[in-house]
């Protein structure tokens, strides 16, 4: 993939505990909770996209954390690709939670 072909991805576009100044790319709706890197490839696979993950990058506004990124094919803009990727992680996420032992 060359540049151009690419959107990069990073966690914080979809922490819901973050504000938009602070990185958060998707609406509080679409946003959730401590999203992982795995998390976000997974979602990325499921939408079918090419991607390729870096583990060892730094987000600008928090470079003291290695939060990792993925660049993902761009077959269309980067909002919609962002939407998508964030619609399939509330699903990743709800089964997770759903697959959580129940305390007692």
């Amino acid at each position: 993939m060359r540049k151009l072909d690419k959107a990069i991805i990073w966690p914080i576009y979809f922490d819901a505990s973050k504000t938009r100044k602070e990185g958060r790319r998707v609406s509080k709706p679409l946003a959730v909770q401590s999203p992982k890197i795995y998390e976000i490839k997974l979602a990325v696979d499921r939408l079918g996209l090419k991607n390729e993950v870096r583990l060892e990058a730094h987000y600008a506004k928090t470079h003291w954390s290695k939060s990792g990124m993925i660049l993902v094919e761009k077959k269309e803009p980067k909002e919609k690709i962002l939407q998508k990727i964030a619609k399939q992680l509330i699903r990743i996420k709800n089964v997770q939670a759903n697959n959580m032992p129940k305390k007692s």
